[in-house]
């Protein structure tokens, strides 16, 4: 059966004293929580988040990583940095880093293998923006992103991965995914990692949604069949929110 998962994505957010606090109101307010969370936070953050975290059904995320292991690469951090400080999750391919940072498909499969090689696991993230959309080329995006992420790996190593679908168009523009797109293209994920794997590979893959998700539209959205939970931005900041929404 696979993993019910929410998790929350500081991005460039809160000094060390903050994230201290917010991830102890967390921890206060979800013990009880049988859900899976992760908390994925700035570098600064992660040695201190794993510390507190021990013992406790939180898991701790970096936001990003480097494809190799070591070398002249100013500021950057390794999968192997991060698995020495006992993290459980890296995410990879995230929507501002494939915009900002140009990061391709290619390099995001490579970042994968790195991640996978220091018993890390991965949460892959992908999706369209709304010029694709409405070009009606969303669905094949969305293979491609798929079969050049992930389809040099094994089905064991599909194990390691969750998957998290960011529709850039709704997030933070106006628009909005109804619950019924959402379903449609978690489904077609679905379908795509059966194509290459089979069914029980794909029905044992945690699909998370990382739009706008938010206290008032969660609980919709986790009652669609392919949507695993989800992965939060800016309601994550907020402890009362990001709780309801783990609750949903």
């Amino acid at each position: 059966m696979r993993k019910q998962i929410v998790a929350g994505n500081w991005k460039m957010n809160k000094n060390l004293q903050e994230g201290i606090d917010l991830c102890k109101s967390i921890i206060a307010l979800t013990s009880e929580v049988t859900r899976e969370v992760i908390i994925s936070a700035p570098y600064i953050h992660l040695a201190t988040l794993v510390d507190l975290c021990k013992g406790t059904n939180l898991k701790v995320a970096a936001q990003n990583c480097h494809h190799k292991q070591s070398g002249a690469y100013t500021g950057e951090v390794s999968t192997a940095m991060l698995a020495d400080l006992g993290l459980d999750y890296v995410i990879i391919g995230h929507s501002e880093r494939r915009a900002f940072n140009a990061e391709t498909n290619s390099l995001l499969a490579e970042k994968i293998d790195a991640a996978l090689s220091q018993n890390l696991k991965v949460i892959y993230c992908f999706g369209e923006t709304l010029e694709e959309r409405k070009s009606n080329v969303h669905f094949d995006l969305v293979r491609t992103q798929i079969t050049e992420g992930v389809f040099h790996l094994s089905a064991e190593q599909m194990t390691k991965v969750v998957f998290a679908y960011e529709p850039v168009w709704a997030i933070g523009t106006g628009e909005t995914a109804s619950s019924e797109q959402v379903q449609e293209m978690h489904a077609h994920i679905r379908q795509v990692i059966t194509s290459k794997y089979g069914s029980e590979v794909a029905q044992n893959t945690s699909i998370l949604y990382g739009g706008s998700c938010k206290p008032s539209n969660s609980t919709d959205l986790f009652s669609q069949t392919d949507v695993d939970g989800g992965l939060i931005g800016g309601a994550s900041l907020k402890v009362t929110d990001f709780v309801s929404i783990i609750k949903a």
